[in-house]
């Protein structure tokens, strides 16, 4: 009975992941955002009855079933609570007569309109008045949902800062009566640049984890692909800006197999075996960067793509398409010349004109001092490029700075690695 239990605990927590947040959705777009606490108590009523029943028999569509329980319980609520309690605006006047409230409610959890609430809901919880700390953690409880324990793993934060978050969230949510909704006109462009960035910032804390103890938190950089491709398939969102960061992620996700040997230590890119490339991943990159290619607009996402693309192609490392890459850096620094696009800029730099020129670059980036104090990467940058000019004090420093910086141990010994490999020469 214990083992029967467990597996059923199992299946609920797989499914809480994948179907919470559809749920969650849904039955917002019925109660309206003011009530989004009592559309979470609902799925959680749901999947408590999952666990008792369940104990019986598993029903064949599992998911089906949790949403079938969850739009019944929301039907329940309606009937009891429809003339004391304020609903979704466009809704409350249909759920408050019997004839409307069922086929009303049977149309919300078609499959259609399920994604349709999904995306209001990535809307609502990147709402740019909300910092990004606070959109990404109600992002993954309420569209993907993670538990407060994930998510104060996954943003390295005690469960207290988190649930504070989302208390301060929801708390302006309700008293500024957001409409559950998809923006129009110039709105929608200005909050769907929101919502990539977010979902952009939540793959990489994904593919570069501030972690100690994993460099790549697969589940996130999955969750924010999985976001990015439901706003592909909306007609008001599926534009050109929204296929380029499909593609990014996608393209830089195909590396997950090759980034760690099975030691679980750093792989660089130029030692990866590329066979453990997913040439799925990668085919569906260049499928949705081609797609971007229509229209006029030119993002920063198109650009990243773009440059990650010709990583891709290249059969091995010794026949990238350096100055290619660098021409695009240098589209992508007129659009933002941040401090991390140039160190970029002038890795690339290196490959074509020598170490000494890209250390020539770096040191015209405004205030690397400071940077190089405060950023591993900038450090262990400058530390590979000096080890290449055989400056050997000089790269030990850099690396033993960069040591400094980081808190992952797997950085840390990679750095160790190179130290004692300039040692020894």
């Amino acid at each position: 009975m214990n083992s029967a239990n467990d597996n059923i605990h199992k299946l609920t927590d797989h499914l809480f992941r994948y179907q919470a947040g559809k749920m969650v959705a849904v039955l917002t777009r019925i109660f309206g955002l003011q009530n989004i606490e009592l559309a979470e108590d609902v799925v959680q009523d749901a999947f408590a009855k999952a666990i008792k029943d369940w104990t019986y028999k598993i029903p064949e569509n599992p998911g089906g079933w949790l949403m079938k329980v969850a739009k019944n319980k929301a039907i329940d609520v309606v009937r009891r609570q429809r003339y004391q309690k304020e609903f979704a605006s466009e809704m409350t006047p249909l759920l408050r007569s019997e004839y409307t409230v069922q086929p009303v409610i049977d149309k919300l959890f078609m499959e259609s309109e399920i994604q349709d609430s999904q995306l209001r809901m990535i809307f609502a919880c990147c709402h740019p008045a909300l910092s990004d700390t606070e959109q990404i953690t109600l992002t993954l409880k309420t569209c993907s949902g993670f538990s407060v324990d994930e998510i104060a793993r996954a943003l390295l934060s005690q469960n207290e800062a988190v649930k504070k978050r989302l208390q301060r969230a929801k708390q302006f949510i309700s008293e500024e009566k957001l409409q559950f909704d998809i923006p129009v006109g110039d709105e929608l462009k200005k909050r769907l640049d929101n919502v990539l960035s977010v979902l952009y910032l939540l793959f990489n804390e994904g593919y570069n984890s501030g972690s100690k103890e994993e460099l790549i938190r697969k589940e996130l950089c999955e969750e924010a692909i999985r976001l990015s491709l439901l706003i592909t398939k909306n007609k008001f969102t599926n534009l050109p800006k929204s296929f380029s960061l499909v593609a990014l992620m996608t393209l830089l996700a195909s590396r997950f197999d090759a980034r760690l040997d099975e030691h679980g230590e750093i792989v660089l890119l130029q030692d990866q075996d590329r066979s453990k490339w997913n040439q799925e991943l990668i085919n569906i990159g260049l499928h949705y960067l081609n797609q971007s290619a229509e229209g006029n607009e030119l993002s920063e996402y198109h650009i990243e793509a773009a440059i990650i693309a010709q990583h891709s192609m290249a059969e091995s490392f010794a026949e990238t398409n350096w100055p290619k890459i660098l021409t695009m850096y240098d589209m992508l620094v007129q659009i933002n010349p941040s401090p991390v696009v140039l160190l970029n800029r002038a890795i690339v730099m290196s490959k074509i004109d020598g170490a000494a020129k890209a250390i020539t670059a770096i040191s015209s980036i405004s205030g690397i001092d400071k940077l190089s104090d405060k950023h591993y990467l900038f450090a262990a940058t400058l530390g590979e490029l000096h080890s290449q000019l055989l400056n050997q004090y000089e790269a030990l420093r850099h690396f033993e700075k960069a040591i400094t910086l980081t808190n992952s141990p797997i950085e840390k010994k990679l750095l160790r690695k190179k130290q004692e490999a300039i040692r020894h020469d």
